[in-house]
């Protein structure tokens, strides 16, 4: 039985990692960026978060001044048991994420929405969201935190079978110039973007694409995986680039996830993670070991199944323990 203790303590770390410092793979992303950005000002930003990420390791400080909304996936193994079951374990939770706030700290960002209550401390109802899923096999827990910015960055719209893959292009394609004109993102950024379910499930998916995937990776489908390189090519032949300045590095990557949908619409939504890519993960054993990882390793084949019943396809590895 996993100790609730390890993973509050876990948690807390997690939280750090996720301010603190840059993912591996988000990093060289942005790398890649600044080695082919074209326009002089963009270039300069690009180049001037890198040596602010750099900083913020050294210093042990948040990256950004805005810190975000902290938010958590969790993800169950089928034989996995948690000390005092998942009410503990949200507890838990609710009381890293509090209690990260002050020592890192975080911006206390949340807010009740009419009254504008602040607890000094990210947490209030419905604050900080947390999301399940599972996995087959296994008595592992993992933990992700993701940090990412509350105001803007998405967008949604009911698209219809007639619309096609042209009909997909145009309303990523309108999102982008807008996101870039009216300063919605901060760019450059992992795109997701959610196909299919309904409304709310669109707007899920679309969000975890962009925040639990990691830069390079593809679609297990090939015609998706087709299209994902093809948006990112989109998304940077726009004209635009780093915050909005002229440019040609808007898109880090786009990764895309579907769901199966009403047969009279194609519901799109499109979500821009942030320029500083804040998110962290870790898997705890039921003897309390924690191995910290950069990978969520979200969407796993059991995710995507298609059928019924389950047939057992081998069981997704986690990276090697950083």
């Amino acid at each position: 039985m996993t100790p609730i203790s390890a993973l509050q303590k876990t948690a807390e770390a997690l939280m750090a990692k996720a301010a603190i410092e840059i993912p591996d793979d988000y990093l060289g992303g942005l790398r890649q960026c600044a080695n082919t950005e074209k326009g002089d000002l963009s270039a300069f930003v690009i180049q001037a978060m890198l040596e602010n990420y750099e900083a913020a390791k050294e210093d042990r400080r948040a990256m950004c001044g805005d810190t975000g909304v902290p938010r958590w996936y969790v993800k169950i193994a089928n034989d996995a048991r948690i000390e005092g079951g998942p009410v503990a374990l949200e507890t838990a939770l609710r009381r890293a994420t509090a209690s990260a706030t002050q020592s890192i700290p975080l911006r206390p960002n949340r807010v009740h929405p009419l009254w504008r209550t602040d607890h000094d401390n990210n947490c209030g109802i419905g604050a900080p969201e947390i999301e399940y899923s599972f996995h087959p096999e296994g008595d592992w827990i993992d933990l992700t935190t993701v940090h990412k910015g509350g105001l803007f960055g998405s967008d949604y719209r009911m698209l219809f079978p007639g619309d096609g893959i042209d009909g997909i292009k145009r309303f990523y394609l309108d999102t982008l110039i807008a996101f870039g004109k009216r300063g919605l993102a901060c760019q450059p950024a992992i795109v997701g973007v959610g196909l299919g379910g309904s409304k709310d499930i669109s707007v899920v998916l679309g969000k975890q694409a962009a925040c639990l995937r990691t830069v390079g990776d593809r679609n297990p489908d090939p015609k998706i995986a087709a299209l994902e390189n093809e948006l990112k090519e989109i998304g940077n032949s726009i004209g635009m680039g780093a915050m909005g300045f002229m440019g040609s590095s808007m898109v880090v990557d786009c990764h895309i996830e579907v769901g199966y949908c009403h047969t009279g619409g194609m519901p799109m939504s499109v979500h821009m993670f942030c320029l500083s890519s804040r998110r962290a993960t870790a898997r705890i054993y039921p003897d309390g070991r924690a191995e910290f990882r950069t990978d969520p390793i979200w969407f796993t084949d059991y995710m995507r199944r298609s059928g019924v019943e389950w047939e057992g396809a081998p069981a997704e590895r986690p990276q090697a323990a950083e």
